[in-house]
């Protein structure tokens, strides 16, 4: 009995380990035709180095009978947007997943288009 016990907890902490690592991902999509607003100050290591990230990081509240939540992002202007990044998190998945599908965490980040002079 203690085998099948043993065998049982291996395989659902497998399980877990995979289900978090898989879950947990983020999408870039990226204009190529144009330059980012730069931001001389911002000195990260990440990909976003010296360009001016925008952040939105929220919970949306929908209905389970939409398909689909727009929102509008204003402070571009008539530039465009250059860079955004759409990411999705354990916690997220779980959130949808505990309010089936009526709250889900949201988390965006963009980067505006270099205004033209």
């Amino acid at each position: 009995m203690k085998s099948r016990y043993k065998l049982l907890v291996r395989w659902s902490i497998a399980v877990l380990i995979c289900c978090l690592f898989s879950s947990c991902y983020s999408v870039r999509l990226k204009n190529v035709y144009g330059d980012p607003e730069p931001d001389p100050l911002n000195d990260s290591k990440d990909y976003y180095r010296y360009m001016k990230v925008r952040e939105i990081d929220t919970a949306i509240t929908i209905k389970a009978t939409d398909k689909d939540f727009t929102m509008l992002l204003k402070q571009c202007g008539p530039s465009g947007i250059h860079t955004v990044e759409y990411r999705n998190t354990f916690g997220g998945v779980l959130l949808s997943a505990v309010t089936f599908g009526r709250k889900r965490k949201v988390r965006v980040k963009y980067v505006c288009m270099k205004p033209q002079n």
